[in-house]
């Protein structure tokens, strides 16, 4: 049995750890929107119509069937703008040198994250990430080779923030504000793609596509200098906490090991059931979420037959919901766990249960309410929102399982969910090839089968006690 948490409370809103929340929810809302700047502009930099590139080129680039949509709302573009005659192979190599970029960097950085300190390498990533930002528009001149490094690197280094952030929750966050902590910073990125989408188009047209760069490539030094001013790796380092807020934290995490690790036990963690239970529901939970963020326009056009650039807010509908979800179920999880009405695993598992079994629900629902336009929106709109109670769930366990080790099982965790949403963007691109209308019905039924799978897996597999071959071990004390 896993014990439950101590529950002596600590100061909660007004403090560091929440003003940390914060600010990491601003980064993450940072790096999504430099992330998806790209897919905004190009619809005014390629001056086409025709902009869309191979299904199974990246993630990113089905971003593109949005916002083609847009373009007729974007024809009054500013003509001292740059075009450049791309062709769509090119636009799928732009797209995925940022997903490579990414998958490069996972778990080196998630290790050295740990060696270093996070503070640092998330900090460099994030603004290696907006000053290739600004630098965009001036590369696009220069060449398209240029383009692609940078969004390579920029990629390596957005990398290198994600992953980070694992390493300073293990130091920052109490067992029973676990959940509340990293879904208010988990939900900049959902929140990032709501306003990318909403007013990249407008900033294109009224501005010009370059400011798009200028505008949130500069938010993002901002970002940094608040990151290097109030951010610190550990609490006892910090030198505006409060006495009080120190012993809070410091106390709740007695049972965690503060010393830094050497090696990691690659053997013990391949045998693992636990942590396999944590990559197969990241596999799960991105597999269907990357259809939905991939082909949500697509579904639309080619099922409701509704024009997207009629009503540019709703394909940003679904990440409002999502980032929504995301914090009202962390402060649903750590409410259970703060009145001891559930263990820490049985909360673990509420949420992952609700986050694969819900959306998993509505998908299959879809191909039998295609007809009513309402209902299909309201489902598509669910889909993306009940999957994010998983951040309540497996998605923040390896904190609980090996805090020392967090960020690099981060890394290893989202990579296995990076390879889930490759290869089902490049299977439900197959799919609704061949027939669209038993495509997208095998489409969703193989997406819930999948989390049905992911979902037993955990539910059979995972724990919340931390392992042994994460603790530390008495003879490394000083």
């Amino acid at each position: 049995m896993d014990k439950k948490p101590t529950t002596r409370k600590g100061p909660h809103f007004c403090s560091l750890r929440y003003g940390l929340a914060l600010i990491m929810h601003f980064s993450n809302f940072t790096m999504i929107t430099q992330r998806v700047s790209l897919s905004i502009a190009i619809i005014a930099m390629v001056n086409s119509t025709q902009l869309r590139g191979p299904v199974n080129a990246s993630i990113e680039d089905h971003w593109i069937d949005t916002l083609n949509n847009q373009s007729s709302s974007m024809k009054e573009v500013n003509t001292r703008a740059s075009v450049y005659q791309w062709s769509p192979e090119t636009q799928g190599i732009i797209f995925s040198s940022i997903s490579y970029g990414i998958i490069m960097t996972l778990i080196p950085s998630g290790y050295l994250a740990g060696i270093l300190g996070a503070k640092h390498m998330l900090g460099a990533g994030l603004l290696v990430s907006s000053l290739l930002t600004l630098f965009t528009p001036l590369a696009a001149d220069l060449g398209v080779i240029l383009v692609i490094v940078i969004r390579t690197v920029q990629g390596m280094a957005q990398g290198m923030a994600w992953t980070g952030q694992f390493t300073i929750w293990a130091k920052w966050a109490p067992p029973l504000e676990r959940s509340k902590l990293t879904s208010i910073a988990g939900s900049g990125a959902a929140f990032g793609s709501f306003i990318i989408l909403c007013v990249g188009g407008l900033i294109s047209q009224a501005l010009g596509w370059p400011f798009i760069f200028y505008i949130f490539g500069s938010i993002g030094c901002v970002c940094c200098l608040l990151w290097f001013t109030v951010i610190y790796d550990d609490p006892l380092n910090h030198p505006c906490i409060s006495i009080r807020e120190k012993e809070y934290i410091v106390s709740s995490l007695t049972q965690q090991s503060s010393s830094p690790r050497r090696s990691v036990p690659i053997k013990a963690m391949v045998r693992c059931l636990p942590l396999w239970a944590i990559f197969m529901g990241f596999f799960s939970h991105f597999w269907l979420c990357t259809i939905i963020i991939t082909y949500l326009p697509t579904y639309i056009n080619t099922v409701l037959h509704v024009n997207i650039r009629d009503s540019g807010v709703l394909s940003s509908l679904p990440f409002i919901a999502a980032s929504s979800c995301t914090i009202l179920g962390g402060q649903l999880a750590d409410f259970l766990l703060s009145r001891n009405l559930l263990s820490l695993i049985a909360v673990r598992k509420l949420f992952s249960s609700l986050g694969l079994l819900l959306p998993s629900l509505c998908a299959v629902a879809l191909p039998f309410v295609a007809s009513s336009y309402m209902t299909t929106i309201i489902l598509l709109i669910l889909i993306p929102g009940t999957s994010n109670l998983c951040d309540s769930g497996f998605i923040i366990n390896t904190l609980d399982v090996a805090p020392r080790y967090a960020s690099f099982l981060m890394g290893i965790s989202r990579g296995f969910g990076l390879i889930a949403g490759i290869i089902s963007s490049t299977t439900t691109g197959f799919l609704i090839s061949q027939d669209s209308e038993s495509g997208w019905r095998n489409v969703f039924f193989l997406s819930a089968a999948v989390n049905m799978f992911g979902l037993i897996f955990y539910f059979t597999f995972g724990q919340a006690k931390i392992q042994d071959w994460a603790k530390e071990r008495p003879l490394t004390r000083l």
